[in-house]
C-alpha cells in the first residue's frame, strides 16, 4: 500500500531532482487484505501523484545553486520552507481541471461499485 510518507516523498523527489522520468518506471503495490482493493488502488495512485507533485514544486534550481555555492544555510532554508508550502491548493486545482475529486468523496463511488458490481461476483 503506497502511503504519502517520507519514503514515498524521497523517491519522488529523487526522480524529479535527477530528471529520471524517462529512465524510471514507477511500480505501485496495492496489496492490503484489510481494505477494499479498489480503494487501495485509488489511495496508492493518488499518493504517488501527490508525492510527485510536491517534488515538482520544489525549487530544484535554487537548491542546486545554493549547494554549488556552498551556501548550505540557504539550501536548508529552502528545503524547510518547502515543507509548509500550500501544495494542497495546487493538487485541488489539478483535480478540478481534470474533473476528479480532490478530497475523499471518490470513496462513495468505490462503495457504490462494491455494492453493485463486486457483491454480484
Amino acid at each position: 500500500m503506497v502511503l504519502l510518507d517520507d519514503e514515498t516523498q524521497a523517491i519522488a523527489s529523487e526522480i524529479v531532482r535527477h530528471q529520471l522520468f524517462d529512465k524510471v518506471h514507477i511500480g505501485l503495490d496495492f496489496f492490503d487484505a484489510s481494505i477494499n482493493r479498489i480503494a487501495a488502488w485509488v489511495i496508492g495512485t493518488r499518493n504517488t501523484k501527490k508525492a510527485l507533485l510536491r517534488a515538482l514544486l520544489e525549487p530544484t534550481d535554487r537548491l542546486r545553486q545554493a549547494e554549488n555555492e556552498g551556501d548550505y544555510t540557504a539550501r536548508l532554508t529552502l528545503l524547510e520552507e518547502q515543507k509548509s508550502l500550500p501544495w494542497q491548493a495546487v493538487w485541488e486545482a489539478w483535480c478540478l481541471r481534470h474533473d476528479v475529486p480532490a478530497d475523499a468523496s471518490w470513496l462513495g463511488d468505490v462503495r457504490h461499485y462494491e455494492q453493485q458490481i463486486l457483491s454480484q461476483r
